[in-house]
């Protein structure tokens, strides 16, 4: 017996799919509250199915109800094929069966016996496009590249182990569709920020649907390296009340966030805002994440937008995800990471996360790259150093970084002054206009060897910088060997796959000893020093106006000096970082 149920409180009736190649066969499905469900004899594991849904169709009133469009289980775990954007989509009548994914019936799962997280606060976390790391790897299996099993390679873990990671966090991996606007441009997202279902993964990136991340997680384990899912909750590739409908909108339109006038709130840039306030929205979150750990082993989870989470519709730090969260057994102990800012009112929200939460810190960012491009004060750069204490408090809960997936990469900050995403389609108007990045004396490549040298020198204390400081560090696949992005500072809709071949040896060499002597050090970077004291070059107390003067070149922080300590010091005019140092 096999037992089919979906959420629809709003539908007049539900007909459940079942597909035989494109022969489809509909089931009058029963209500039972707000849930339809129906019940089917036989094994049906491995069976294609949609829903559709029957009721009143009238947008303004937030009623989408159209039996002509194939609906994808919200809770569907595997999907036979990608999504793929369509104008039918979005009109009314126009049957989308032979353009929505079908999900497949999994059955029973089995499940990962529950282990802490192999991650702990101050190490590194290294983040991953999945397709774009893999896919010109050139000891990786040609059908292996671009995919979750890539992951699990000896080559690849022997990469992450020379760098000393402690968690991958892997860029979506669940099934996205592109965004309208894509497709007439030739162009595709290839970051994956646009999901429909919740918990479905992307059958490009994981042909082998939930076998094939669970065995890569347990060989990343394996070698001690922790996997973290940065995932979507905040909106769906639902888009606007001009995208299609595939999931959500035409079973629960009231997942989605609305005003008082009934128009979709925007508080994400994507068209639409998930309600949660709703606490089916919420249920459906945390039955994801915990499908996730239980069936996958996964370590920890990153939120993108993570303000939604917790708006209802302002953002509240006491909002009910956070106790639910807690209140689940199996997630109670993960790493959780927010990107605490969206775009809705009140987006802003670093350092007002759960004492339990990790935060992206792009005040970390900016502050280092303003200090290094010498625009910055030695106060901030001090104070970011230090774990950001006017955020966090003496709670470091910072994951700091100098370049993530969204806006230059590394070596482009310090080769682009400003953003080139022409490629992108939008007459270079996407993307942020202020990076605090520099050039070096010319715009973009350059065969001068003068200024190749300082970028260099640049790219060398800026990740010297990160390495030494308190709190917990993230670095970009890539940016260990100087991975470019030609100015891109949006690259979403660009495939721009990681050279290898090209790859920077020396600079990669270096992180790596960077890496090592940070690991042997690690309990010094968890929490700063009480007792530290700041000095000057010449080993003379700071004077408060030097906090935040400019033209103030360097300074040596001295911790625990009663017990031998250790320094770090910083010039900004020679370009060099020296670590922690044990005397």
């Amino acid at each position: 017996m096999t037992r089919f149920a979906v959420r629809a409180p709003r539908a007049d009736a539900l007909d459940l799919c079942l597909f035989a190649g494109e022969v489809e066969t509909r089931h009058a499905m029963t209500r039972a509250g707000e849930v339809w469900a129906l019940e089917l004899p036989g094994d049906l594991i491995g069976t294609r199915y949609g829903y559709r849904a029957h009721g009143t169709y009238d947008p303004p009133a937030n009623l989408w109800f159209d039996p002509a469009k194939l609906l994808v289980d919200p809770y569907a775990r595997e999907l036979e094929r990608r999504f793929v954007q369509h104008p039918r989509l979005g009109i009314y009548g126009e049957d989308t069966a032979d353009l929505v994914p079908r999900a497949m019936v999994t059955g029973p799962l089995p499940e990962v016996p529950h282990q802490p997280p192999r991650f702990q606060r101050g190490g590194l976390i290294y983040e991953i496009n999945v397709r774009g790391f893999t896919l010109l790897h050139p000891d990786v299996p040609e059908k292996q590249r671009g995919t979750i099993a890539a992951l699990a390679h000896p080559a690849v873990i022997a990469h992450l182990k020379k760098l000393h990671v402690n968690a991958v966090e892997l860029m979506p991996i669940i099934a996205w569709i592109d965004e309208r606007h894509l497709p007439p441009l030739g162009l595709a997202n290839h970051w994956g920020y646009n999901p429909v279902a919740m918990m479905a993964l992307d059958p490009g990136l994981c042909p082998g649907g939930v076998a094939e991340l669970r065995e890569m997680v347990a060989a990343l384990h394996d070698a001690g390296i922790g996997v973290i899912l940065d995932l979507v909750f905040n909106h769906s590739g639902e888009s606007d009340v001009h995208g299609g409908t595939l999931s959500l909108r035409g079973l629960d339109p009231a997942a989605y966030a609305r005003a008082p006038d009934g128009t979709l709130i925007n508080d994400t840039g994507c068209g639409n805002t998930l309600d949660f306030a709703n606490p089916a929205v919420r249920q459906l979150m945390i039955d994801s994440l915990a499908h996730f750990v239980r069936h996958c082993g996964i370590d920890g989870f990153r939120f993108d937008l993570a303000p939604v989470i917790a708006r209802g519709p302002g953002f509240d730090p006491a909002a009910p995800t956070f106790a639910e969260l807690n209140a689940e057994p199996c997630l109670a102990d993960r790493i959780m990471i927010a990107e605490p800012w969206d775009i809705g009112p009140g987006g802003y929200q670093l350092g007002r996360f759960p004492a339990n939460w990790l935060e992206w810190n792009d005040r970390y960012r900016d502050d280092v790259r303003r200090f290094w491009r010498g625009t910055g004060t030695i106060g901030d750069l001090a104070t970011r150093i230090a774990g950001s204490s006017d955020l966090f408090g003496a709670d470091c809960r910072s994951v700091n970084f100098l370049a993530a997936h969204d806006g230059f990469t590394l070596a482009d900050t310090v080769s682009f002054e400003h953003r080139h995403n022409h490629a992108n389609g939008e007459d270079n108007r996407d993307g942020h206009g202020e990076n605090h990045s520099w050039n070096c004396g010319t715009e973009g490549p350059s065969d001068d060897p003068q200024i190749l040298a300082r970028r260099a020198a640049d790219i060398r204390a800026l990740l010297g910088t990160l390495f030494a400081s308190t709190g917990t560090i993230m670095l970009t696949a890539g940016d260990e060997f100087a991975r470019t992005q030609h100015g891109n500072n949006n690259a979403y809709c660009q495939d721009m796959p990681v050279d290898w071949a090209g790859r920077d040896v020396a600079l990669e060499t270096h992180v790596a000893g960077l890496a090592r002597q940070r690991t042997e050090r690690l309990a010094d970077f968890v929490a700063f020093p009480a007792n530290g004291r700041w000095l000057s070059l010449e080993g003379e107390l700071i004077a408060d106006w030097q906090w935040q003067d400019p033209a103030s070149d360097g300074f040596i922080h001295q911790f625990a000096p009663d017990a031998g300590g250790g320094a770090l010091r910083i010039s900004r005019s020679e370009r060099v970082i020296a670590d922690r140092i044990k005397d």
